[in-house]
């Protein structure tokens, strides 16, 4: 097997994490990082060819601590003013 195609079956298993696994805010939150963690290789993976061009793969890096910071913190209001991370507590008509 070669490496782009284990990682697209990475990406693909994240997606498929992402898709059953709808019930905690947590288990989804984990599935879009590992999403993010095989995308982050592939584009490592693939600027391995050009000569010097991390530079790209840093910035995304950069963005992706923000957003998983972001989904963090969101996740601890989301506990702290509901008291659980199940998404069937949530009223999302109000």
């Amino acid at each position: 097997m070669t490496v782009p195609f284990l990682l697209m079956v990475m990406f693909l298993a994240g997606l498929l994490s992402f898709s059953l696994k709808r019930k905690h805010m947590l288990m989804m939150l984990l599935s879009m990082e590992f999403i993010i963690l095989s995308l982050m290789i592939m584009m490592f993976y693939y600027f391995l060819n050009f000569s010097n061009e991390y530079y790209f793969s840093l910035i995304f890096l950069s963005f992706s601590v923000c957003e998983s910071a972001l989904g963090l913190s969101l996740l601890v209001s989301l506990i702290r003013s509901h008291g659980s991370d199940y998404f069937n507590m949530f009223n999302l008509l109000w």
